[in-house]
């Protein structure tokens, strides 16, 4: 019986190759790290120790450059995820941030 014959590739790769890595899904990290995370964090770390009444106050000129809008929003989807009720106010100058009165994210 003669030996059957095996098409040559031609360098190219089997066709059952796949393009991109697999990986398991609950080995990816879910939590976002946005370009802020290091700044958010820190804000948060001192609202954990905020005592009530009080705010946190942080000078604009010493945020590297991220716009009043981008840092609310950095903070408001941190506080969301934390389910921790945070107000804030801004002025000329400074972003003041506090935690809220009895707040809580219903789920």
């Amino acid at each position: 019986m003669p030996a059957k014959h095996l098409a040559k590739d031609h360098g190219k790769p089997p066709k059952s190759a796949l393009k991109y890595d697999r990986v398991i899904v609950a080995d990816l990290r879910r939590g976002r790290r946005g370009k802020h995370h290091d700044l958010v964090e820190g804000i948060f770390q001192d609202l954990e120790t905020l005592p009530e009444g009080s705010a946190i106050k942080i000078p604009l000129d010493q945020i590297d450059g991220i716009t009043l809008a981008n840092l609310r929003s950095a903070v408001h989807r941190a506080s969301l995820s934390r389910s921790l009720g945070t107000e804030t106010l801004s002025d000329e100058d400074s972003f003041y941030i506090w935690k809220a009165p009895s707040w809580k994210v219903s789920k």
